[in-house]
């Protein structure tokens, strides 16, 4: 079996995430999805999200839910095929209603900008040059 990595983000409201991901081109899979959770394909095979309401994520818990608007933990970095890739994601995160808490940043071997997603996780998107072969 291969391995997968399999993220759980705590959200507000399920449908609006939903709506928001699938606006990046995450796949919805309904096999692992309800009322309470959605299981989207970000990279198909290899890497998930699983977005699960509040109520949902604190049973799974035994200490207080963080709330990604007011500290983070943690930074989500996804590599990207081209910089016009990062600059179309972050396109269409901005239209999905993400907040960009910075410029791009272009040190000519790696393009990276990043992006909050309406329950202020960060998210980042980085295209690294190829290596000189």
């Amino acid at each position: 079996m291969n391995k997968r990595i399999i993220f759980n983000l705590a959200v507000k409201d399920l449908e609006r995430s939903k709506a928001f991901f699938t606006g990046l081109g995450f796949t919805l899979d309904g096999r692992f999805s309800g009322d309470s959770s959605a299981y989207m394909a970000v990279v198909e095979g290899s890497i998930y999200v699983m977005l699960l309401t509040e109520d949902f994520f604190r049973s799974l818990i035994d200490k207080p839910l963080a709330q990604a608007k007011k500290g983070n933990e943690v930074i989500i970095c996804l590599s990207c095929e081209s910089r016009e890739e990062v600059d179309s994601l972050i396109a269409r995160a901005v239209a999905g209603g993400a907040r960009i808490p910075h410029p791009p940043e272009d040190h000519g071997f790696m393009y990276d900008q990043g992006f909050e997603d309406p329950d202020g996780h960060l998210w980042n998107l980085v295209w690294l040059a190829p290596e000189p072969g």
